[in-house]
């Protein structure tokens, strides 16, 4: 899977994590084990009667064995997004 990364750096990725956080970055780097490093990182917390809440992370570093999923955010759908309006129920943990 390292290798399908390679086209995801230095492009904007959303991770959602097994935690069932969704975190959203530029791609700086990875390693053989997926540990990803994002900058200007935020993580969107979904909420059902607030919107989605932006928190900003910046710099960030997710444990490999941490990603549950990781692709390329299309920036043009991304910045025409109302964040405010937009009521989701948070993900819950991956269960084993």
């Amino acid at each position: 899977m390292a290798s399908a990364l390679e086209s995801y750096v230095n492009k904007t990725v959303s991770v959602v994590t097994a935690d069932g956080r969704i975190i959203v970055g530029f791609l700086k780097g990875f390693d053989q084990t997926i540990n990803l490093i994002l900058d200007e990182s935020h993580e969107r917390v979904y909420s059902t009667s607030d919107g989605i809440e932006q928190v900003i992370l910046g710099l960030y570093i997710i444990r490999g064995d941490n990603v549950a999923v990781i692709g390329e955010v299309d920036e043009d759908t991304d910045s025409s997004l109302d964040f405010n309006t937009i009521k989701a129920e948070p993900l819950n943990p991956v269960t084993h």
